[in-house]
Formats: C-alpha cells, sequence, structure tokens
C-alpha cells in the first residue's frame, strides 16, 4: 500500500472518530437536557447527611432529574437563595423555614433532615444549669430549634430564659469560643458539640431527648413550584432521599467516607457524632410539629407561626415508604 492511499486511510478512520464521539456527546447533553437539574442548598453538618449519601450513591444518575448540590456558609445565605428561587429546595432549619413560610414564601416540609444530634455542651466546670447564671450561651440562630432546646433546660430546672446570656454564634465558631473561654456553652448542629467533647474541651450537659422527645430540627424543605412543576422529580428525589437516611443509618464503612468527604471532620468526631443521631423515620409527624409551634408561640418568637396542614407535606416521603 503507498503512502498517499495509507494516509487518506488514517484520516477518514480519525474523522469517523471525531464524529461518532461528538454524536455521543450530542446524545448525552440532550438526554441531561431533557432532566431539570435540582438544585438543594445545605450546610456542611452531620444533619444533611442523607443528602451527601443521596448523591454520591447515584452512580448512574437519576431517571427524572439531575442533581445539584449548593453549599452555603450560613443560615441567612441559605435561606435567602431558597426564598428567591436561586435553589429548589433545602436541608434547612425547619423553624427558619416556618418563619419564611409565615411571610409568605410557599414552601413545603417534606420530610426531617435527622432526628437527635443537638447536644447542649459546656466548658468542663459547669455542673449544671444553675452554674450558668449571667454566663454567654451561644444559638445558631434566635428562631430555631436548639434556641428552643436552651429555653427548655432552663425551663425545666426553674429558670427564666433571661438566666443566661443567649448569643447568636456561626456554628463552626462555638467550639473554639468554648475552649477559649469566650463562651460558657453552646447547642446546635452536629459535628460540632462532639468535636468540643473529643477534643476535651466540653461536656454534654443534655441530649436533645433528654429535653424535648421527638423533636424536630432540621428539614427537606422544596419550593411549592418546584413540586408542582416537576411532579415526578420530586418524587425520585424524596424517594432517593428516603432510602439515602436508611443507608446512612446503618453505619456501612462506605457511608462514613462519605460524610468524611462532605465534613471535613477527625474520624473520632464523627464517630461520636454519628453515634448521637439518627436517619431511618425521617416523616413528619403532626403532633412533634404542633408541639414545635407551640413554644414557638410560648417564646413569643411568632405569634402566627404555619400550621402542620400549611407547611407540612408529606404526600412524596408516604409514596417513598
Amino acid at each position: 500500500m503507498n503512502k498517499g492511499r495509507w494516509s487518506k486511510i488514517v484520516s477518514f478512520a480519525l474523522v469517523s472518530v471525531l464524529l461518532l464521539l461528538t454524536a455521543c456527546g450530542e446524545d448525552s447533553a440532550s438526554g441531561s437536557a431533557d432532566k431539570p437539574t435540582v438544585k438543594i442548598g445545605y450546610l456542611p453538618i452531620t444533619h444533611a447527611v442523607p443528602l451527601y449519601v443521596e448523591e454520591a450513591l447515584a452512580e448512574e444518575g437519576f431517571e427524572n432529574f439531575e442533581l445539584e448540590l449548593v453549599k452555603f456558609g450560613s443560615w441567612p445565605d441559605l435561606m435567602d437563595a431558597l426564598n428567591t428561587g436561586r435553589i429548589d429546595g433545602a436541608s434547612a432549619l425547619v423553624t427558619v423555614a416556618m418563619r419564611a413560610k409565615e411571610q409568605g414564601i410557599d414552601l413545603k416540609a417534606v420530610a426531617l433532615g435527622h432526628r437527635d444530634g443537638n447536644a447542649l455542651v459546656t466548658a468542663n466546670d459547669i455542673e449544671g444549669i444553675a452554674d450558668l447564671e449571667g454566663k454567654t450561651f451561644a444559638i445558631p440562630h434566635k428562631f430555631s430549634t436548639h434556641n428552643i432546646l436552651l429555653y427548655q433546660a432552663l425551663k425545666q430546672n426553674g429558670f427564666d430564659y433571661e438566666y443566661v446570656n443567649a448569643v447568636e454564634m456561626p456554628p463552626a465558631e462555638m467550639p473554639a469560643a468554648l475552649s477559649e473561654g469566650r463562651i460558657a456553652g453552646y447547642v446546635v448542629a452536629e459535628p460540632f458539640g462532639a468535636q468540643s467533647v473529643v477534643h476535651g474541651n466540653g461536656k454534654v450537659l443534655y441530649q436533645e431527648d433528654d429535653l424535648w422527645q421527638n423533636a424536630i430540627d432540621c428539614a427537606l424543605v422544596l419550593r411549592s413550584e418546584f413540586i408542582e412543576s416537576e411532579q415526578e422529580a420530586a418524587e425520585e428525589f424524596v424517594d432517593a432521599y428516603v432510602a439515602a437516611g436508611l443507608e446512612a443509618d446503618a453505619g456501612h464503612e462506605e457511608t462514613h467516607a462519605i460524610i468524611q468527604d462532605y465534613l471535613d471532620v477527625d474520624d473520632e468526631v464523627l464517630d461520636l457524632s454519628l453515634e448521637w443521631i439518627s436517619y431511618d423515620d425521617l416523616k413528619i409527624n403532626e403532633d412533634s410539629y404542633t408541639e414545635l409551634r407551640e413554644y414557638i408561640i410560648e417564646m413569643g418568637l411568632s405569634e402566627n407561626p404555619p400550621t402542620y396542614d400549611d407547611f407540612v407535606d408529606n404526600s412524596l416521603i408516604d409514596k417513598a415508604m
């Protein structure tokens, strides 16, 4: 075979391969274009673990949507994105989402983020609530279940809320603030409570269920317009979310590694944090929600928070379960 003919054959083969690759790329792109991209916001805490596991285990993707997790550094930033429609949903403080609903943002709580996992952590020299008189105690947000847990701890020991100096503080700052003596304690999402305990800078004064059985903290919240316009995607998303929660609760080594990728904490801290928390029953119970609503009113945080029927939508999780 002469060089000219061989050169033509090679050139033709290369062009054929390029055309084939281009066609495959177009098919893939058009397939992705047919699916909505579901954007879900989160903060890097263990209360959002089902989202991490759902994304990581979906190696072959989803039939009706593409999933994009959007990381935020604070609850105000996350809620601003959710309220303005820049994301379709979020793992959020349920109380903050309730406030947004009360202010006219059409949101629905469709599942819990977790159960348990909110410890009241104090300095090692604090023996009981009485020792906190006049001391600074950190909470992540005034409008949070954590603030209500602090209120419960004080009330159950016969003290008014004003017995301590409650201050809002970013969760990631709390362990350092405790070790430096700037605060006497805090209550917040994990893994920040476990962090102080593992490093010897604090101790657990109360676990969540010591104060309030079946408390509701973080929830998976979706915009109503997303649920209505992308029903199949919403159903598949929540179905996979529930399955991911069960997988996370099983405690497999692979799941532990997945969570580490999102949180970047010491193994010992993560192990303790996951001991305190569960993900196997994520349906929002009406009695628990009503109790939360009543505490919000009792504390004067809101006069008319949304009712269960107005805010909670269990239709998606009922199909998943």
